[in-house]
């Protein structure tokens, strides 16, 4: 997976983490690693459990380092799970263990045999060893007086060995140490759920070398090497088919449930999966660059990243955690000193206060929700690339649609030749394809494509110049040619149209381009652009999926785009627009309806998909501007994600309120209980750790969250890869 681009020639290290389960380590291991010797920079991606080390410094020192944060280990990325790292990672569930055998041991020798000096041995000697990461965390905040859990927990179980409570205190330290495994189990869980898709790409390639076949490492493939794909195996690597037809499922890249035929010269992508025929394939792009690689990088940044309703959450917990230590501190002193209360049950209550009251549930209920639905959406095809956007594809009311590559399959072709100065149709298209040659527009494209499917031999022109949003132009025997649309020529003085041939033209739907000098014209083109079988039924299912108004932005001419609207069931259109105005006319929707998103190819629409609240791109597959730059990008040309995706981001706000929910009750309910002395200690860690795993469990919901109970008619419920 390729690093993070820096701006430094240090050299870059990437570390996974197993067992992080609190957002207050996190921070403070990025701290303390970017203050080791040699390192000149670390970022930490708690949501991906990804530490990205940027320096000279040895990765023996950063694991060392990542052991002293609540049990968490670290390995370098690429490095083999070797015995002393499957130990590190075992040896919390060991204490874990062995402190919970020690306990059962205690109640036997205590309540079995009376035994009261062995069992009260055995219960001293379960904190240590089930409390060995929390103790040591939590002493080294206190000393620096930071109250978060460890120095929570560690307090209180210090105040029960204090009070002569050993039993209370071995069960907090080994429910602690219970509940930390259990959720870091599940938060790793959701992690690997993203780095799993690397695992569909094989770790070897067969290619063809010196006249021979060889099987080797992905990592020793070059650029330019030609692999050998035989049937129903896994592409390793990006490339360009060079012999053999066959169809490819690209169901891991794009979502597509039906594979895709691949001949000669199609892109192929690394981990989708090769059909019936055998296929040679060039390699485009290395290991560490492949667009599954790309993907996996780009969606564990968008997890690092922190949504509108987790940054509400910090700020709340900023102002919550020391109030709620003041309270336990007050709980503790106020009763005895102002009241003659005894000492002992309020200290006690105290405690449980400040064990039950910590944030934690809190403040991991909004990432670990996040994770899982953008883990959800990249399975599904769908590149989201932050919380923040999924949010606000959860409250979306508004769309506005591109017409070209988004409801038209963005392919026109040409249906219509009329000449009009005495030459044959022939001759008219060769004209026109003899000018556009120079464009990359699509209709240019297209016009280009019928001359040649025609074999006409094209004119050598010179000089072409683009007029954007209108057409272009070019010299040909000291003439200027000029190809593109009637508002073109309408501007050219003294060239008059036939109006009513253009206007039967884009009545019919389709696009009419002229042809001729500044003087006069030599014939009409008209091209139509066919509409995606999915495009109607997308529409509806966006309104279904709550969207309250569509609009239809797009260059082509008004008659063609109302056409395409009333097909498709759009509200407005907007038509004749240039780049700039599209622009415009986004900022207008932003204006008269709010929040916004806007649908396009990615790489044409790129102001108005920067402008609007979310920006979506279609068929981002293989593109690097629209992975790069879009909020959202359909890896695939399919519309039926978006009402998918809009809907999976109202369920995601949904849970987040859920967890938030149940955070705050429990420990509600939890510190109601503390006043009149109902709480226990060991109560106190349940209700604190068990919020905890509730909410990360209810979160991790979203990984397999297909949105059956809300279906809508022409949705794919099973569609996940």
């Amino acid at each position: 997976m390729p690093a993070t681009p820096t701006s430094t020639d240090q050299p870059t290290r990437i570390f996974r983490l197993t067992g992080l389960t609190c957002t207050d380590c996190a921070a403070r291991l990025e701290k303390a690693i970017g203050a080791l010797p040699g390192v000149d920079r670390a970022r930490l991606n708690f949501g991906a459990g990804k530490l990205t080390v940027e320096g000279v410094v040895d990765p023996k020192v950063v694991i060392r380092e990542a052991a002293q944060y609540d049990g968490t280990v670290a390995r370098l990325e690429g490095a083999p799970a070797g015995p002393a790292r499957n130990w590190r990672e075992r040896l919390p569930q060991l204490r874990m263990v062995t402190a919970g055998l020690c306990i059962l041991a205690g109640w036997i020798a205590e309540y079995g045999f009376g035994n009261v000096p062995l069992g009260t041995a055995l219960f001293a000697a379960a904190i240590p060893i089930g409390g060995y990461a929390t103790i040591r965390q939590g002493l080294r905040a206190l000393a620096r007086m930071q109250f978060d859990m460890n120095g929570m927990m560690t307090g209180a179980v210090i105040g029960a060995a204090f009070l002569g409570e050993w039993e209370e205190g071995a069960v907090v330290a080994f429910l602690y140490s219970a509940s930390n495994w259990l959720e870091g189990y599940t938060m790793d869980r959701a992690r690997r759920s993203i780095r799993s898709l690397m695992d569909l790409a094989p770790k070897m390639a067969r290619v063809r070398r010196d006249g021979g076949e060889t099987k080797i490492p992905v990592e020793a493939v070059r650029l330019g090497d030609l692999l050998l794909i035989r049937p129903g195996e896994s592409l390793p690597m990006d490339g360009t088919v060079r012999a053999g037809i066959s169809a490819v499922n690209q169901a891991p890249i794009t979502g597509e449930a039906i594979p895709v035929d691949k001949a000669a010269g199609d892109p192929v992508y690394a981990g989708t999966i090769n059909g019936h025929g055998a296929l040679e394939v060039e390699v485009t792009r290395r290991v560490d660059d492949t667009t599954l690689a790309r993907i996996i990088h780009l969606v564990e940044e968008a997890q690092a990243q922190r949504a509108p309703s987790q940054q509400a959450v910090e700020r709340f917990a900023r102002v919550y955690t020391p109030a709620v230590f003041a309270l336990a501190v007050g709980l503790m002193v106020v009763p005895s000193l102002l009241f003659g209360q005894p000492w002992e049950p309020w200290i006690y209550r105290g405690l449980a206060l400040l064990i039950v009251s910590c944030p934690c549930a809190l403040v991991i209920s909004t990432p670990v929700t996040i994770a899982s639905a953008i883990a959800n959406a990249a399975r599904r095809g769908v590149l989201i690339k932050g919380g923040a956007h999924i949010e606000e594809l959860g409250r979306l009311k508004v769309i506005a649609l591109d017409k070209t590559g988004t409801l038209t399959r963005g392919k026109p072709e040409v249906t219509d030749l009329v000449p009009w100065s005495g030459q044959g149709a022939a001759e008219l298209l060769a004209l026109a394809a003899g000018v556009e040659a120079h464009s990359e527009h699509p209709l240019a494209r297209a016009i280009v494509r019928a001359a040649k499917r025609d074999r006409l031999a094209l004119p050598v022109t010179t000089g072409f110049t683009a007029i954007p949003g209108q057409g272009g132009s070019a010299a040909l025997d000291g003439q200027t040619i000029y190809v593109g649309s009637p508002r073109l020529f309408a501007s050219l003085n003294g060239c008059r149209q036939d109006g009513q041939t253009v206007e039967a033209i884009e009545a019919q739907g389709k696009t009419a381009i002229l042809v001729g000098t500044a003087e006069r014209l030599l014939g009409l083109i008209a091209l139509e652009d066919q509409l995606r079988p999915a495009s109607r039924r997308a529409v509806a299912d966006l309104r279904a999926a709550g969207i309250r108004h569509v609009a239809l932005l797009t260059g082509d001419n008004r008659v063609t785009a109302e056409a395409i609207a009333t097909q498709v069931g759009a509200d407005t259109v907007r038509a004749e627009l240039l780049p700039e105005q599209k622009l415009a006319a986004v900022h207008a929707l932003r204006m008269e309806f709010g929040s916004l998103a806007m649908v396009g190819d990615g790489v044409n629409d790129a102001p108005a998909l920067a402008a609007a609240s979310v920006g979506i791109a279609m068929g981002a597959t293989g593109s690097d501007v629209a992975l790069e730059t879009a909020d959202v990008a359909l890896m695939a040309d399919d519309l039926s994600k978006l009402p998918q995706i809009m809907r999976l981001g109202r369920q995601t706000i949904r849970v987040i309120r859920q967890n938030i929910a149940i955070a705050l009750a429990i420990k509600a309910v939890a510190i109601a209980a503390v006043f009149p002395g109902w709480l226990t200690l060991w109560l106190a860690v349940l209700g604190d750790m068990g919020a905890s795993v509730l909410v990360t469990l209810n979160g991790m919901r979203l990984l397999r969250w297909n949105g059956a109970a809300r279906h809508t008619p022409g949705i794919d419920r099973g569609r996940h890869s």
